[in-house]
């Protein structure tokens, strides 16, 4: 084999750093903080061979540990804990039983004193738990280095919980490309067919049904709580790894604030605790101490630095995704202010802006141009207020005593289509403009939203359209520090200039005959095809298989063009097309 060729790369900042599963960064466009140690990640459960002999043997990547060998002291005392908790099995009468290998050869019971309070909270948890089942799926990737194919499957196995209605919410990444979804209610040994309802990739919620009314048999819906305050009390609920049983974890509520959801690339409002979260809590539910589910757990902290840091997707992210089910059949996605803002907490910069000393607000510095809000709102502006409530000059809003939050939470309250009202300060003169709010769209976009990948074949040469999955199924994991420059700087920074805009490059050639001198080219932009602006992929294709001129000339990025005689062209690609054993010269999406 020769060696594998990778063109304009940079060399990962640093290696040592891992990310599972799902990238941090792309969230916005103007998120540039890529060299973070801390690696969140969605924690869907994909089955472990040997978790006994890795758990001992396995060694983690990064700063090797201080050996307690040749050192006096150590960086942090062990503490042994004096209260650890063993499982003791229950008798008849509630009284916990002695196993006889403790202390003796006979089995000793001891009367336990009734703790009235923890048997009101055990009466209160105990049915909910049982609302909570395990969601077993079985995924299909798309294959997005090769798109005419798709990957192995591999099946995986999550937490899920009952609502009203007969449906089952659990993660987005749990049931992601899904080929089969089933589910398990606690303490039974079949499990039943379930069927997608909606999959909410920016919340990272799906909603599942099931058909078979034996499923619902003695099923009772959770009932949603009050979003919590800190110190309030949680109690998560799955089947996480390290056994089959449900598993229950408990914690408090350390932290409120806008989070960045590492599946869905979006910033929305979530919860931190300290509860253990791990692969199988996915889509489990975190209850409140009166047995209310104010949350579902979905991604976890893993840094050598932090300990016991989980988070919990809150109850009014559910609703919303709940009730924009409802409402439109379908699920719409939370709408987005396409505008990109600059703090002003300078006081020079205020006053440069004409800002007097009891206004306060952002500056806008760039704004998408297929937004709605492009044709009102301009460059410049200083946001001073969103339907009505005052934003600071840090981007802040009060959010409820004593704290607050990024104004993005008002907006993530509002449902795709709706209007609201943004007072500005443009040339000192105060402005109102009702502006009607729309979904995010990127000319990278972050998912492929389950739809194959798009493509095109023509004398070898390979189109396809560039997406974050894309570009970790071409550069892995660390992509961030693989990728050409070029294309990690349209990635973050660039807008696009028509809804259906897309970044089309040359994946690969397949080397033939009509190609030669062309191999070397790989994931390479296409700007023009005869001298006429390439917007998409499928006007790329409708270009070339219309196109009656001699040659095929395209110029690509970096200054290179490829010419190509098209009758030729045309010629070779079914041969090529059957070397490979490719079924079609495009995908489906472009035939229609």
């Amino acid at each position: 084999m020769g060696e594998k060729k990778r063109k304009r790369e940079r060399k990962p900042k640093n290696p040592d750093a891992e990310t599972l599963d799902f990238p941090t960064s792309g969230s916005a466009p103007n998120n540039n903080n890529h060299s973070t140690m801390d690696d969140v990640f969605s924690v869907g459960n994909v089955e472990l061979i040997d978790t006994t002999s890795s758990r001992h043997h396995r060694r983690r990547r990064g700063r090797p540990k201080k050996s307690t060998n040749n050192s006096d002291k150590l960086d942090k005392p062990p503490v042994i804990s004096t209260a650890r908790r063993v499982a003791r099995p229950v008798d008849d009468d509630g009284d916990f039983t002695v196993p006889s290998d403790v202390g003796g050869s006979m089995a000793v019971t001891l009367p336990m004193e009734a703790d009235p309070a923890w048997e009101s909270v055990s009466a209160r948890v105990v049915p909910a738990m049982d609302s909570v089942v395990k969601v077993f799926c079985v995924h299909t990737e798309p294959n997005f280095s090769l798109p005419w194919q798709r990957k192995r499957q591999y099946s995986s196995s999550s937490s899920g919980f009952v609502i009203a209605g007969r449906r089952v919410l659990t993660n987005a990444h749990s049931v992601e490309h899904y080929t089969q979804v089933k589910v398990k209610k606690r303490g039974f040994d079949t499990k039943y067919l379930a069927t997608v309802l909606s999959i909410g990739t920016e919340c990272d919620i799906a909603m599942l049904t099931v058909e078979d009314d034996e499923f619902w048999q003695g099923m009772s819906p959770v009932e949603f709580g009050d979003l919590p305050t800190l110190q309030d009390a949680v109690t998560v609920v799955g089947y996480p790894i390290g056994g089959d049983t449900i598993s229950v974890t408990s914690g408090v509520v350390s932290r409120i604030e806008i989070l960045s959801y590492v599946h869905g690339s979006t910033e929305l409002l979530g919860l931190q605790i300290d509860a253990a979260i791990n692969s199988g809590n996915s889509g489990g539910p975190a209850f409140n101490d009166k047995g209310n589910c104010v949350g579902i757990a979905f991604q976890s902290l893993k840094n050598e630095d932090v300990e016991n840091i989980g988070y919990v997707i809150p109850t009014p992210v559910i609703m919303h995704f709940i009730q924009d089910y409802e409402k439109n059949g379908a699920y719409t996605g939370f709408p987005i202010l396409g505008v990109e803002w600059q703090k002003m907490e300078n006081p020079d910069l205020r006053m440069e802006m004409g800002m007097r000393s009891d206004q306060k607000g952002v500056r806008i510095r760039r704004i998408d141009p297929t937004a709605p809000e492009s044709n009102v709102l301009k460059p410049s502006d200083i946001i001073l207020s969103f339907d009505g409530v005052n934003i600071a000059n840090d981007g802040t809003v009060p959010f409820r005593h004593g704290e607050r939050i990024g104004f993005s939470y008002l907006i993530s309250q509002k449902y795709t289509g709706d209007n609201a009202v943004i007072r500005v300060l443009r040339n000192s003169e105060t402005f109102k403009f009702d502006i009607k709010l729309g979904s995010h769209k990127r000319l990278i976009p972050a998912h492929s939203k389950e739809r194959s990948p798009s493509y095109y074949i023509i004398a070898g040469f390979v189109f396809t359209t560039v997406s974050v999955p894309y570009l970790r199924s071409e550069y892995g994991k660390d992509y961030e520090y693989e990728a050409p420059v070029k294309l990690l700087d349209k990635l973050l920074h660039s807008l696009p200039q028509s809804p259906d805009e897309q970044l089309v490059v040359v994946s690969q050639v397949l080397v033939a005959d009509i190609n030669i001198g062309y191999e070397d080219i790989v994931n390479t932009q296409v700007l023009s095809l005869n001298g006429k602006p390439i917007t998409n992929l499928k006007s790329l294709a409708s270009m070339v298989e219309s196109c009656n001129d001699e040659y095929l000339k395209f110029d690509l990025d970096y200054d290179q063009i490829v010419v190509l005689g098209t009758k030729a062209a045309k010629a070779a690609t079914l041969d090529i097309l059957a070397t490979h054993c490719i079924p079609s010269a495009m995908s489906d999406d472009l035939k229609s």
